[in-house]
């Protein structure tokens, strides 16, 4: 069950050095390049979000079906245990929203940088007529 939470935290990680990447200043050449490369990865990393978008189903229905350790009958370790369950899940939640987030926001950059280099071409060429 952890390799799931495992692989998911390298993607974010990777999503994470990627947006620095497109956000530090470059020059133009060097800009162009690595965009049109990680416009690339994209498409076939578009899966994380469906990824993440299960794992959130996933942790909603556990959080739906779980056991409440809320009375006097509980224990100490079976109250901890439940508490330990509790901010496990919460950590996971902020982990798939940080993976959608951060792919919304690396085709956004790519998608920005795409179009300013159509309008730079665009004002070349009015500026040749």
């Amino acid at each position: 069950m952890a390799l799931q939470w495992l692989i998911l935290s390298y993607v974010v990680a990777a999503e994470v050095v990627i947006a620095v990447i497109l956000t530090l200043p470059y020059p133009m050449l060097v800009k162009k390049r690595i965009v049109s490369l990680v416009s690339l990865i994209l498409q076939p990393a578009a899966s994380i979000v469906a990824f993440a978008g299960f794992q959130l189903l996933d942790l909603y229905w556990k959080n739906e079906h779980r056991l409440m350790c809320s009375s006097e009958v509980c224990t100490a370790t079976e109250r901890d245990r439940y508490e330990k369950s509790i901010y496990k899940a919460q950590r996971n939640v902020v982990l798939c929203a940080a993976g959608i987030l951060l792919y919304w926001c690396i085709f956004r950059i790519c998608k920005y940088n795409k179009d300013l280099e159509h309008l730079e071409e665009l004002e070349k060429r009015c500026k040749a007529q």
